[in-house]
């Protein structure tokens, strides 16, 4: 007897979408995300599945380790030319380190990378972060799918390759 996985299904069909979606754009290189944990949050085991995630959607991940400060991260991002950084922060110090890290780039002029990030981060927060100029924050659960197609749709609107 055959047996479909309905969540195999609609992960197949949406990956030929989103491969079809961005076939008509030319990419001379694969999107490069950074990924960090700021502060002293030591919990990192989500953080290296984000990334292993995205590397086998066909992203460069370049993955900081713990305990980064927010310059260690806004620099690191330079010096990889990513095109999106993504901070994982469940310590609840998201309303100081996501600011601080806006303020950062745009210091040093870096307004053409996503910021982006997940982790326990209330509702309320995640609107506030997003009106001083963050990204699509993530709360537990979502699914990687979600993720990719974010990154990579953004990526494909605001940046030029």
């Amino acid at each position: 007897m055959f047996k479909v996985n309905i969540k195999e299904l609609i992960s197949l069909t949406f990956t030929t979408y989103t491969r079809y979606k961005f076939m008509s754009k030319t990419v001379n290189r694969p999107i490069r995300v950074l990924v960090a944990k700021v502060g002293l949050d030591g919990h990192d085991r989500g953080a290296k599945v984000i990334a292993t995630s995205l590397r086998d959607a066909g992203m460069e991940v370049i993955y900081t380790g713990l305990r980064q400060t927010p310059e260690m991260v806004v620099n690191a991002a330079l010096q990889e030319d990513v095109d999106a950084i993504g901070v994982s922060i469940l310590s609840g110090a998201h309303m100081t380190v996501f600011p601080k890290i806006l303020e950062i780039m745009k210091q040093k002029q870096l307004t053409n990378v996503l910021l982006t990030g997940g982790g326990i981060i209330p509702e309320a927060d995640r609107r506030k972060l997003k009106e001083l100029g963050a990204g699509e924050l993530f709360a537990p659960g979502t699914t990687m799918h979600s993720i990719v197609t974010y990154i990579t749709e953004w990526v494909f609107e605001n940046r030029n390759f």
